[in-house]
């Protein structure tokens, strides 16, 4: 049987550590936990578990403190979760069936199923959503892209789908929600400025409201109550704001001297 190494990356994650780590205990041979100087109780929640290899390094940037994680995996095979992350109790016995012959040409999705502000959502875009997270060491790593990082493999893999739920605790509030979003409009703006994206100030007036459509009704978000409202909303004002904030920064750059 093939053994597995668990790897989860923290930064201030006490209120999703625990639950994490106790649905990885089933199935993982080791867990590692990549820790960026936590200010809460992540270390002390992650140090009751003698079994588990707790490191602190300073923040890389998500694939580089991943790719860290990685390289410091003892057995062949790698299962990656973020701390607000848990495996339900099907995939862990999907994997247990799967960890008697993995080989390391093949990796496997995991279909994360999103808890917004205590409902789960089904629709909105976010089901089906498949993370490839149990993967062969060899021959793995995680890209360089600056958000929504993706593994990517030096020779060719076979990927097979499991279909017990990976559950994603994203956001417990709508703040929490219009935060993060910030964060990640900055990081998608120096994207676009990266590709030379053109006509951004314009693209910041259509593509917002082609995104709420395509959310809240191809996507079928109102089958989501007033959380596949919210959902959709926030997602086309972050639309906007990617773009606005790449124009901003396009026009930043053209007037220094």
């Amino acid at each position: 049987m093939a053994k597995i190494s668990a790897i989860v990356i923290t930064k201030n994650e006490e209120k999703n550590i625990e639950r994490c780590i106790s649905s990885l205990l089933p199935v993982a041979d080791e867990i590692i936990i990549v820790d960026s100087f936590s200010t809460d109780k992540t270390k002390e929640i992650c140090e009751k578990y003698k079994t588990i290899n707790f490191i602190q390094t300073e923040w890389k940037g998500f694939s580089a403190t991943k790719n860290y994680g990685n390289s410091l995996a003892k057995y062949d095979f790698i299962l990656s979760l973020d701390a607000d992350e848990e495996l339900s109790s099907e995939l862990q016995q999907e994997i247990l069936s799967v960890k008697e012959n993995l080989i390391e040409s093949e990796a496997y999705y995991l279909n994360r199923i999103t808890n917004y502000c205590g409902t789960w959502i089904y629709h909105s875009g976010w089901l089906p959503d498949y993370q490839l997270r149990l993967f062969p060491k060899i021959n793995s790593q995680w890209n360089s892209s600056q958000v929504h990082e993706h593994i990517e493999f030096n020779k060719k893999i076979k990927i097979k789908k499991l279909k017990g739920f990976l559950n994603h605790y994203s956001y417990y509030t709508i703040d929490e929600h219009l935060e993060r979003m910030k964060s990640y409009s900055s990081l998608g703006a120096e994207k676009l400025l990266s590709k030379n994206e053109s006509f951004l100030i314009l693209k910041a007036v259509f593509n917002p409201p082609l995104r709420f459509i395509k959310t809240y009704f191809l996507k079928r978000g109102f089958l989501d109550g007033f959380y596949g409202f919210v959902i959709s909303y926030i997602a086309s004002f972050t639309v906007f704001l990617k773009y606005f904030k790449a124009w901003q920064l396009k026009k930043s750059k053209r007037n220094q001297p």
